[in-house]
């Protein structure tokens, strides 16, 4: 059976399709849908035409613009992949100019070149999906409110000298609506959790690992997807950019092992938050820091060291039947 690749560029409005059979030929271009159900819809029916073809549908991960197309896709039973977009750009080499059309073609250039290592994109489970949401709009509150609280403490300033009182009784008071929205989100969080079987025994296993407070526990299962997407503890590491990497070349490039800069930064500062609170209440990590700093290593690298620890604690007590057990220094 004759391949077909199908490369989507996903924006917030209309998606740009390129169809490419196994030979490189474009076999169809420049076609553009409404990210729309209706829009969907008829990319679908359009691709009827191709009946007779194993057809491999490819896009960036796009996050919240490409979540109605996947979900339209897993719905279908059809067979695509969502790629790294750094991925796909690193793939390419030296390019000139950019637009939507150049980009589904070069997309679906990507796919026929490396269909050999694509995978099934799985959707996760609904339960997955609106914690991934309910965390998103938590984290959003909460830097909303960080921003409120700066700015109370201005307003407080300000009314030494100029009397505010009624605008600084209004602004505490959206600070507490806010509060109360983050409050009201993290309880929906939980009985999600709660109501499922399986993520509520791992979150409890999770959850007994010392340093790791609900927040870290569920955001750890969110992005292994329950721990089905990531096996090894080792490689979330590098996922959450803790795991540090050798830079040198020959006899003259020695540079500084270091961690990489491509990472879930949302996940490893608070993995980092996690490591802070266990140097201070777990035995063993105390002793291993302290004595680390004492020979001279950085402080930050070795708080690296130590969320790179609990993540291997994480994925312990995830994969057996046991909570985790404090251990004396």
């Amino acid at each position: 059976m004759k391949k077909l690749f199908i490369g989507i560029d996903v924006s917030k409005d209309v998606f740009d399709v390129c169809s490419m059979d196994e030979s490189g030929n474009v076999i169809a271009s420049k076609e553009v849908f409404s990210n729309t159900k209706v829009g969907i819809a008829n990319f679908c029916k359009s691709l009827k035409r191709w009946s007779d073809c194993d057809i491999w549908i490819c896009m960036e991960h796009t996050g919240h613009y490409g979540y109605l197309l996947a979900s339209e896709f897993s719905q279908r039973d059809f067979k695509y992949a969502l790629i790294n977009p750094l991925e796909i750009k690193n793939s390419i080499g030296m390019t000139r100019g950019k637009n939507d059309a150049i980009d589904a073609y070069r997309i679906a250039y990507y796919a026929l070149t490396h269909y050999r290592k694509l995978k099934p994109y799985v959707l996760p489970i609904k339960e997955l999906q609106k914690l991934k949401t309910l965390v998103s709009m938590r984290d959003g509150y909460v830097k909303i409110n960080v921003q409120l609280k700066n700015s109370l403490k201005a307003l407080e300033i300000i009314h030494q000298s100029l009397n505010i009182r009624s605008q600084l009784n209004d602004h505490k008071l959206v600070i507490k609506r806010q509060e109360k929205s983050i409050e009201k989100v993290e309880k929906q969080i939980m009985e999600i959790i709660h109501n499922n079987e399986a993520l509520n025994d791992t979150f409890k296993k999770v959850n007994t690992v010392i340093g790791v407070g609900m927040l870290t526990a569920v955001k750890c299962i969110i992005e292994t997807d329950n721990f089905a997407k990531f096996k090894d503890g080792r490689k979330f590491s590098c996922h959450c950019g803790l795991a540090p990497f050798d830079y040198q070349s020959g006899s003259s490039v020695r540079g500084r092992t270091r961690t990489s800069s491509l990472s879930n930064k949302s996940l490893k500062s608070i993995l980092f938050k996690a490591a802070s609170t266990a140097i201070q209440h777990d035995p063993q990590l105390k002793n291993y820091y302290s004595r680390k700093v004492a020979e001279g290593k950085h402080k930050l690298s070795v708080l690296n060291a130590v969320a790179n620890k609990i993540v291997l604690r994480i994925f312990a007590v995830a994969n057996r039947n046991e909570p985790f057990v404090k251990l004396v220094a």
